[in-house]
Formats: C-alpha cells, structure tokens, sequence
C-alpha cells in the first residue's frame, strides 16, 4: 500500500474479500463497465450539456490516456477543486482509469487549503476551473504553484490564461496501468477540529462496496435521477451513492451549483429526480418556499444527513415537501447510518438509522473507553470494511483519533436505542457546522490572533434557522479595528470563505473555566440566552 496509508489487519481484509464485500475491481474499471452496458443513455447533466455514458468514456479514457502522456500515473496525487460541473465527474473517471490519485478539495477552499493539500499529498497536479461564483481560480493557482514546486502542472476548465486547458489534453494511448483495488482511490478531506484538514484514503475496494451497499439502501438502479446539490466532493454527494454510485448503476445524475428552491425544483420536474442529498439548512430553506408557494417533491427521496435533524422539522419536510426522507449520519472516514425507506415513521423522524453494513461494529465509550450499555450517552466509536484505520502520513493524529483496537473515535456523541437505531447527541469536538461546512474553532482563533490588534479570540456556534449553525468569533483588542478590516485580513490569510465569522464582538474579557481554559457554553448562553433576545 501507498507509504503513509495505514492497511487493514490481514484477517480482517481477508474476510471482506471472502464474503464479498470488497471484489477486488478498482473503480476506474467498474465505471467503464458501467459506460459500456449503458452506452446511449444519459449519464450526466449539467445546465444545457447532458452527456451520455458512451461519450463520457470516450472523454473520460481520452484524458487518462492525456494524464500518461504528462508524465501522471498510478498513486500520483492530484489535487481536484472543480465545482458540480460535468468536468469534474470526467476527471475523476479519468484518474481512477490509471490509478492516479484524486485529492477532493472544496470549492470554498483558498489558499491556506489548497498549499497543505498540495504540500501533504506532496501532489503532482492542480485542476481548477477558470472562475466560479464570482472568483478567479486561477490566480489562486498562481500563488499555491509560486509556494508548491512539487506541482509540475496546473490545469483549468475553460479559459486555461497561462496554464493547461483540460479540454486539450487528449491522446489515443489507451494502455491503461494494472491498478491495485487495495491502494487508495481518493483523498477525502476530514472535518475534524484541528485546524487544516487530514486526508482520508479512501481505497477502490472499500469506496466500491460503499457505493454499491448505499445504492441497494435507496433502492437506485437504471431509473434513479440522482440531483448532485451537495459539492460532489463532498462524500454524501461523491458516493453515497451520489454521482458516482449513481453511475455505477446505471441511473443519471444531474449536476447544481445552486441550492435556490426555484432552480432546484425546477430541475425537480424537468429531469424527473428521484433521489437527493441534502444538509438540514438546505431542507429549511425548501420547506419555507414550499410553505409559501407549494412544492411538489413526491417522487424523490431526500438523504438528509450532515448534521442533526429537528424532529419537528423531520415531520415538517415530509408533510410539506411530500418526500420521502432518509436520515444519514456519514463521516468521511467511513461509517454511515441510515434510516431505512420501511422503517416506522417514528424511527425516521426521531432517529439517524441503523448501520450501513453487516460487518460494521458500532459501540458507545466513555471517557475511559469503556463501551456503555444500550441508551446512555458516549462517544461514537467503529470499525468496519469502509472505515479507514488511519489517516494518511499522520501518526500523531491516529494515536489520538484510532483506539488500540482499531475502532476510530469520530468525536460524536451519541446513544443507542433497544431497536439498534442511532441518535446523536452533540459533539465532542469543537467544530461549528454551518450549512453543512465543518469550521473548526481552533483554526479560525489562531488566524484572528495573528492580527496585531487582536489580543485573544474564541469563535462559537450558535443555532441558525437557515445556516444550521453561524459563527461569532468574540476577541479582545488592543485598538479599535472594524469587522470589515478583520474580515480582510481573514481572507487575506487564506481562510476558506466559509470559516470567516459571521459576526465579529469585541468584549473586554473572555469568560474562563476554573482550568483556565475560555468558557464556550458561557459564550453561547450570551447569545442564545434571554438576554441575546
């Protein structure tokens, strides 16, 4: 395996390629063969462009054949920030054809993201798209190529200015590497409370089977109509089953940028979709237009996931939007939950669902790890055949977030109920979840202390009617500086667009536990308290 990834246990892998959950196909090959059986029908939409599966493996094998030809091959890392467009589901298809190694950044990623992807992944390549919701890609290119020499080459959909078009990279070599299903497929991106994100290798067996169990939960197949409103680097949207567990078995994904309930329900209706995935404030936004203006959404099953769903609002989605809802709880790691689409109407608006897979071992620990019985409340811990067992060139992180038998902590906190169904808690880790996009606290606060006027910092949470969550970061200053100029000095840092504060306080002191440390629940009971009203 790829120096830096950690395997599973010899036993533990056997069993999964003896009982079928891991089929030793890399994904690159599965995709293909999917194309092949599918040949004229429709595999992606995106705006006006609907590509058929012949044609997307046509283009698809054109650019891993281009990929050769520069010099990219099997277990070079690339990183990939492409918004939901019809490029992005060919690209990947081509890396995974020669086993090349896709590193999923975000759109909302900058700078400071984008050179530690580059730089950790110690990558070859760069694809971006010339400009996308008002920014220039490519200058960000710029300034991570001047920082990261490793990068030999930068390529852009659309107007390439001094870098490599994608769409003229081509070549007829089609002899394709062996590509080894055990080694990496992609690099997630973990959300996790330390300030630049952890790579998640995420191997062609274990994302394959995956795909193909998520799938079989929604029931998708030939005539699923799979809209992509999530990022599709996001895993929910990538493959769970998403676009590419969706292509997989032979149904279309349409691809969105916009979350806008006009666009999206217009979509809705055009191509007939029938399964998306969504986070909680995305559902409040289309529940408020559908309380408005009506919606009609009956024929689609909405994965709702990310983070925790109101029980009332649960009801509410179904009764106005006319869906079907499936509550997921995922993590790029590895394991997801589910409702399932027959569970009892009380498990599926109360509960985050039962695990994805058989072989999926799922306890609740105390602070010691000692795993607690059934109903009281602990940190979420497993294992599984899709849940990794390290992250990538990260040793001192798996010491903390792996246990010494494998399960890893994913910093949730939750409990279990008699029927095996989960239900979250809250989190034990300080992150804030806004609209679906994991902050962590820690980050943002060491970039607001970096400002000469900034004498100490702390960035909360508070719960949003349309964001989930929106983070005030409350400082001390030693001179009077505007919000305005605090928030530049953010992006010139580098900060993804998202972990900017949605509101700046400037208070006099920071409330402190008796350790010492800055009392967050107190920050909180500030601005979500009767006072804050």
């Amino acid at each position: 395996m790829l120096e830096g990834c950690i395997p599973w246990p010899e036993d533990l892998a056997a069993r999964y390629r003896r009982e079928g959950y891991w089929q030793g196909r890399p994904l690159g090959d599965l995709l293909h063969e999917a194309c092949e059986q599918h040949g004229d029908r429709v595999a992606v939409v995106c705006g006006q462009e609907r590509l058929t599966y012949a044609q997307l493996s046509a283009r698809g094998d054109e650019l891993a054949g281009g990929f050769l030809d520069r010099g990219i091959g099997p277990l070079d890392r690339v990183v990939v920030q492409l918004p939901n467009i019809t490029e992005f589901v060919v690209v990947m298809y081509a890396l995974f054809r020669i086993g090349a190694i896709p590193v999923l950044a975000l759109p909302g990623h900058r700078r400071n993201e984008i050179s530690h992807l580059a730089r950790h992944s110690q990558a070859v390549a760069y694809m971006v798209v010339d400009r996308s919701a008002g920014f220039d890609y490519r200058q960000l290119a710029r300034e991570v190529s001047a920082e990261q020499a490793a990068l030999r080459e930068v390529f852009v959909a659309g107007d390439a200015a001094e870098f490599t078009a994608l769409e003229a990279i081509g070549s007829g070599n089609r002899d394709f590497p062996h590509v080894d299903p055990a080694e990496p497929a992609m690099f997630l991106l973990s959300g996790g409370t330390t300030g630049l994100p952890k790579l998640i290798p995420r191997t062609h067996d274990d994302y394959a089977y995956q795909m193909r169990a998520t799938a079989e939960a929604v029931r998708a197949g030939r005539h699923t109509v799979y809209l992509a409103v999530n990022p599709a680097a996001h895993n929910a949207a990538l493959g769970c089953p998403g676009v590419l567990g969706t292509l997989l078995v032979g149904g279309r994904a349409v691809l969105t940028t916009s979350v806008r309930p006009s666009e999206v329900f217009e979509l809705v209706d055009r191509e007939g979709v029938t399964l998306s995935t969504v986070v909680p404030p995305v559902l409040r936004l289309w529940m408020d237009t559908a309380q408005k203006s009506g919606a009609d959404l009956s024929g689609v099953t909405l994965q709702v996931g990310s983070s925790k769903v109101d029980p009332t609002q649960a009801e509410q989605a179904i009764k106005l939007l006319d869906c079907r809802l499936s509550q997921w709880y995922g993590i790029g790691e590895g394991l997801l939950t589910h409702t399932r689409l027959d569970d009892p109407y009380e498990a599926v608006v109360n509960s985050e669902g039962r695990a994805l897979s058989p072989q999926d071992e799922v306890r609740i620990a105390d602070a010691e790890g000692r795993t607690l019985p059934v109903g009281e409340e602990g940190e979420l811990q497993t294992r599984g055949p899709y849940t990794i067992r390290g992250y990538y060139r990260a040793e001192e992180k798996n010491a903390e977030a792996f246990t010494a038998d494998g399960f890893f902590r994913t910093g949730d906190l939750a409990r279990l109920r008699p029927d095996g169904n989960l239900v979250l808690v809250g989190r034990i880790k300080d992150i804030i979840n806004r609209s679906g996009e994991k902050i962590p606290a820690e980050e943002v606060e060491e970039y607001l202390l970096a400002h000469p006027a900034i004498r100490d910092a702390a960035l909360v949470g508070v719960p949003d009617q349309r964001l989930g969550e929106r983070s005030h970061a409350f400082v001390m200053v030693r001179e009077e500086i505007a919000p305005a100029a605090v928030k530049a000095h953010l992006r010139e840092c580098g900060l993804a667009t998202y972990k900017i504060p949605d509101k700046l306080i400037v208070v006099d002191e920071l409330p402190r536990t008796p350790v010492g440390k800055v009392d967050k629940a107190e920050l909180r009971a500030r601005l979500t308290g009767p006072a804050a009203a």
